[in-house]
């Protein structure tokens, strides 16, 4: 279960940030995930509610997960196309030249923080 070790990576990002801005308590922190990172969103939830209470700065915070839709380019058409629908092979014409444009990503959208 690798999302454990990302959470590890997020919590200590996130109480960076918040030394770095003088931040008492963070309330909430949004994560944008795409869709084809193999993540798997309850288990990360899971892992935050329970890595969340090892820092004082995180541990009332909610997790909020946010999901970038993977889209494929296909080279020789200039199309876009849904990945997950479609894997490599384009759907308009059949070429597997084509990569993936988005929904891979893993970012730290937003840092909330506790008023006070």
């Amino acid at each position: 279960m690798h999302e454990l070790g990302v959470i590890f990576y997020v919590v200590r990002d996130v109480k960076k940030v918040a030394e770095e801005n003088n931040v008492k308590k963070v309330s909430a922190v949004t994560l944008e995930i795409g869709e084809v990172t193999g993540i798997i969103h309850d288990y990360l939830i899971d892992c935050w509610n329970w890595a969340r209470k090892k820092e004082p700065v995180t541990e009332e915070a909610e997790l909020k997960i946010e999901q970038i839709d993977a889209v494929t380019f296909c080279e020789d058409c200039g199309q876009e196309y849904p990945t997950v629908a479609h894997g490599r092979t384009c759907p308009h014409c059949g070429s597997e030249h084509t990569y993936l444009r988005r929904g891979n990503e893993f970012l730290i959208k937003e840092i909330e923080v506790t008023d006070g």
